[in-house]
């Protein structure tokens, strides 16, 4: 006779593994240390395509399942051919996966069972900015990023709004929207 035993599951996520993860990390704190990367050519005009494939991670070179190819673009109305979203546009979705993603492994490492997180993003840019018709008065980035959350599940509202309060705290992608990031450029001509 044989058994099988499947990882418990709740809410997709595989919760003995990520309690797993958190005790090697607290035991190991090097394996926290992470470099993703992404690399980016340029189609024609506006148009420009990025993979994702290897990053650093758990102390060793790994690979993603399979790569990730992502195409950035801007809309006709902005001297593009709107062959996929504009950069600006890929910060919303970041943000949106990455506040799901934290909400999904809070829920399952509270025993909490989800049926329901979507989310609705809007940001708002002034192109004075980013053409240079503003004198510095106006900055190039988003002037503020909204997000609308709605979250059901087998847990009372003050629970799931603190599953989502921890999920905003946690967010990598929000950190680097909230807080000034160093960002290095190098540039190789020739």
């Amino acid at each position: 006779m044989t058994t099988t035993t499947e990882k418990p599951r709740r809410n997709g996520v595989d919760t003995a593994t990520l309690f797993a993860t958190l005790d090697a990390v607290k035991g190991q704190n090097e394996i926290a240390k992470f470099r993703f990367r992404a690399s980016n050519t340029w189609q024609t005009g506006t148009h420009s395509r990025s993979t994702a494939s290897g990053f650093f991670g758990a102390m060793q070179e790994l690979r993603h399942k399979s790569d990730t190819v992502l195409d950035f673009d801007h809309p006709a109305v902005l001297v593009g051919t709107d062959n996929g979203p504009t950069p600006v546009e890929y910060l919303l979705h970041a943000i949106a996966a990455c506040l799901t993603a934290g909400i999904a492994n809070i829920a399952a490492a509270r025993g909490v069972e989800l049926t329901k997180v979507t989310s609705t993003v809007e940001g708002d840019i002034d192109l004075l900015g980013i053409l240079g018709l503003s004198d510095g008065s106006v900055r190039n980035g988003y002037e503020q990023i909204r997000v609308s959350l709605a979250v059901e599940g087998d847990a009372d509202d003050e629970t799931l709004r603190g599953i989502v309060e921890q999920s905003r705290r946690r967010s990598a992608v929000y950190d680097v929207l909230a807080n000034p990031t160093s960002v290095v450029i190098d540039v190789v001509t020739g």
